[in-house]
């Protein structure tokens, strides 16, 4: 069946941010949020996550694993840990931690904890995985910390924090389900918001489709993987002389343009071993190489392994692989759980 996010049978043009995505398949739950009062400080433990917070109300301080100095997180603000650090959240730094999962171990799904009475501070947060296994396309082009603090920015995402505080506030038969959606909704919004943050500076191919010259080459390249494509053709598609093309996109992508086509072609290729019946011939045909034997060569150098041991690794892993994905609330749980201020808890 086709992931349900970002159909691609829904799309009006080509869009490489949506074709990664789709081939990530990233998949959001909601963590819930904490509302808390008094002096707190909380510690969160490195995870294989997508993490996402926004501050609701109040202010705190946010220190981050690989990050050297704290940021203020005032309300309205938000931030994004792609690689899933270890971190702190807390109203004073000097406030001894107290580790999050003392409180709750399960996931919170959906719901809202208050910590000595809240009222000072209100977080809600949102965790992706992604189903893809190649989630490194775009965690490695993202910095450890995304901090949005704009004000044009933070009103492009205010719309959908109202919506996921509406969801987890008064919950309603499909919430689950709607606040998966409005958080990977929230999602694209950040990845747009950080790509055309011309103050970032990034290299790498989500801040070339910022460029409309650049943008059009690779799409391009993800319209038609299969064709033969040149240099001198996607110069064309961009606008640009041959010369330029080429040096603009490697400085810009931080690869040369063939070397992003093969890429692409690549991952494609393990997206369809991994989930079809395809011979390799047919895709290695699909995909513009004349021969198995061509493909079997790009893909090994490529993804280190020839497609048939990639089709083998990929079968037995699914045969001894354990779900770890998050319980969903049920409509019959609260939405909002009160904690006593001691570390070692007893849930209600």
């Amino acid at each position: 069946m086709e992931d349900a996010f970002l159909s691609r049978s829904s799309r009006i043009a080509d869009d490489p941010l949506s074709d990664v995505l789709s081939l990530l398949k990233p998949r959001g739950y909601q963590s819930g949020g904490i509302d808390a009062g008094g002096d707190w400080s909380f510690e969160f433990p490195k995870s294989n996550g997508f993490f996402c917070l926004a501050l609701v109300s109040g202010c705190c301080w946010l220190s981050v694993d690989g990050v050297d100095e704290p940021v203020l997180l005032q309300a309205g603000e938000f931030a994004v840990l792609p690689h899933g650090p270890a971190f702190r959240m807390a109203s004073d730094l000097a406030v001894a931690p107290v580790d999050i999962f003392s409180l709750r171990a399960e996931k919170l799904n959906g719901k809202i904890l208050t910590w000595q009475g809240g009222g000072a501070c209100l977080g809600l947060s949102a965790v992706f995985t992604f189903a893809g296994e190649h989630a490194n396309i775009l965690s490695e082009v993202l910095p450890t910390l995304i901090h949005i603090r704009n004000p044009a920015d933070r009103a492009v995402l205010q719309w959908y924090l109202e919506r996921m505080m509406a969801v987890l506030r008064n919950p309603q038969p499909g919430g689950v389900l709607q606040g998966e959606y409005l958080a990977q909704m929230m999602l694209i919004e950040v990845l747009r918001l950080h790509m055309t943050d011309k103050m970032t500076g990034g290299v790498g191919w989500l801040f070339a489709l910022a460029n409309k010259q650049l943008s059009a080459a690779i799409a391009a390249m993800h319209e038609r993987p299969g064709h033969r494509w040149t240099v001198r053709e996607l110069a064309e598609r961009a606008g640009m002389s041959r010369s330029a093309f080429a040096l603009r996109f490697k400085e810009q992508v931080g690869t040369s343009v063939m070397e992003y086509l093969i890429r692409w072609r690549m991952l494609l290729a393990a997206e369809r071993l991994r989930n079809s019946s395809d011979a390799v011939s047919s895709i290695a045909l699909s995909l513009g190489y004349e021969s198995e034997s061509a493909f079997g060569f790009a893909f090994k150098r490529e993804m280190g392994c020839s497609p048939r041991q990639y089709c083998r690794a990929r079968a037995s892993a699914s045969k001894t692989s354990v779900s770890s994905e998050p319980t969903s609330m049920t409509p019959s749980e609260p939405a909002v759980e009160t904690l006593p201020p001691q570390a070692a808890l007893q849930t209600s």
